[in-house]
């Protein structure tokens, strides 16, 4: 089918992943309790179209059915994230049953269709009793998730291939806390470096409670890009410096034992007084580092008449003068989402990780593309555009294979049609088409390519 299917070894793990706020629905069934994304699709203007998460893909029902797709797919590993407010409706005290028997269900059926289940602890669905208090923000959100890690862990623990203690920190901090684009929808960059240091002593604490409780392998899946100056100019590199301490070292530095880069130096009056003392917790060994990639950085020194904005906003607070460059002036394919597809990039951010960081193991945890997928008349979904781009993305990482980088595993973004957060059900990611009136899946043209790539002897 392509020539580098070979490089892939034959216990590589090939899987796809999903969130449990994006498709399960049955948002206060058996004792739910409410997350911070329940409320924040309920303010208003703060979700695309008005949507919430409390059907989505209504996986809470159809798991059974979901798992038949994975193995139509061909499919031997399956990343899904546990809702927290099942677990604990307010983020402590007493488990619910009802809700660990979803998932106790969810993983046999898994492992009886020959699907390693892999768990994500905590996928952006902060309890909304613990943001009442402050949320991540507020140190003690990070010892009521130790607690929360203990509980799941030590249930359904010695049934996983692996656990991920958070999915993308640096998304649901400074998104959530800083930009306010995501829940709890907040604008506080001093608060957004307390949540940053919180969320890492989660991180740690959730590492050492989930050991005490079983011998699953433990790691983090950190959203990371690749960030390239636009010029060979001491300033555009000066740029892309600073770029990539905030969008990959601010998280990965700590985890590996280096501490925070330099750059955080001018937020660290946020941070917590003796937040030296937490940094031995935070860097607790890890079995495996999981990484979400979906695009690069391009960065340049500033043109006189550019407003900061976002990112940008963020350095420039620091003192550092930075402006990225829209992808549509890079001269590369678009997503749905406008990112620019560069599977150089994921190529680039794997191997310096591979050479700064060292870590045993490596995953992609997620990769994948959005575009304005169609309906046609004989019900197929030709996505031509996203199966070129997992055939570009998987040769990346086939060259890292063949390289030494000790890649273990690729899970698809998504399985499903879903939920996409800010979004809506605006923007699609998944393998399968849903129809959400019906609750209908189609598979669509990439994924019987990703299926025919996996299967392929």
């Amino acid at each position: 089918m392509t020539e580098f299917r070979s490089s892939f070894p034959k216990d590589f793990a090939w899987g796809t992943a999903t969130a449990a706020t994006q498709i399960e629905g049955a948002a206060f069934t058996d004792g739910k309790g409410l997350s911070i994304w329940d409320t924040f699709s309920r303010s208003k203007g703060r979700i695309l179209g008005g949507d919430t998460a409390d059907v989505a893909c209504d996986h809470y029902h159809l798991w059974a059915d979901d798992i038949k797709r994975m193995q139509q797919l061909g499919m031997n590993a399956y990343r899904f994230s546990v809702a927290w407010t099942r677990v604990q409706p307010s983020g402590r005290g007493r488990a619910v049953d009802r809700g660990l028997e979803f998932y106790d269900r969810l993983i046999d059926g898994l492992l009886e269709a020959g699907i390693a289940p892999w768990v994500t602890l905590y996928h952006w669905d902060l309890p909304q009793g613990l943001e009442d208090a402050g949320g991540w923000t507020n140190r003690d959100t990070a010892l009521r998730f130790a607690e929360y890690a203990h509980i799941v862990a030590e249930r359904i623990g010695s049934r996983a291939a692996g656990i991920i203690t958070l999915n993308e920190p640096w998304v649901f901090t400074l998104l959530g806390y800083a930009l306010g684009t995501h829940a709890p929808g907040k604008t506080d960059l001093s608060g957004a470096f307390k949540a940053v240091h919180h969320a890492l002593l989660a991180h740690g604490l959730g590492v050492a409670a989930i050991r005490e409780a079983c011998n699953a392998p433990v790691g983090i899946a950190l959203s990371m890009s690749s960030c390239e100056p636009a010029t060979d100019s001491s300033a555009d590199e000066r740029a892309a410096a600073a770029m990539d301490e905030l969008v990959n070292g601010m998280f990965a530095d700590p985890i590996f034992g280096r501490g925070y880069p330099s750059l955080l130096e001018p937020f660290m009056p946020a941070f917590p007084l003796d937040f030296e003392a937490d940094l031995k917790t935070i860097a607790a060994p890890i079995d495996f580092l999981g990484v979400n990639y979906y695009f690069r950085h391009v960065v340049r020194e500033p043109r006189a008449n550019a407003i900061p904005e976002g990112l940008s906003a963020i350095l420039r607070f620091a003192g550092i003068p930075v402006e990225v460059v829209p992808d549509a002036e890079r001269g590369h394919p678009l997503t749905g989402f406008g990112w620019e597809v560069y599977p150089q990039g994921l190529h680039n951010q794997i191997a310096r990780v591979h050479e700064r960081y060292k870590p045993t193991a490596l995953y992609i945890t997620e990769n994948g593309a959005t575009y304005p997928d169609i309906l046609e008349p004989d019900g197929s979904i030709r996505d031509l555009e996203r199966q070129r781009y997992f055939e570009l993305h998987l040769e990346q990482c086939a060259r890292l294979i063949d390289d030494g980088v000790p890649l273990r595993g690729y899970f698809a973004w998504s399985l499903l049609d879903n939920f996409e957060w800010a979004e809506g059900y605006s923007k699609r990611f998944g393998l399968y088409f849903v129809d959400f009136e019906t609750q209908a899946r189609t598979l669509k043209t990439s994924g019987a390519w990703l299926r025919d790539f996996i299967t392929q002897t």
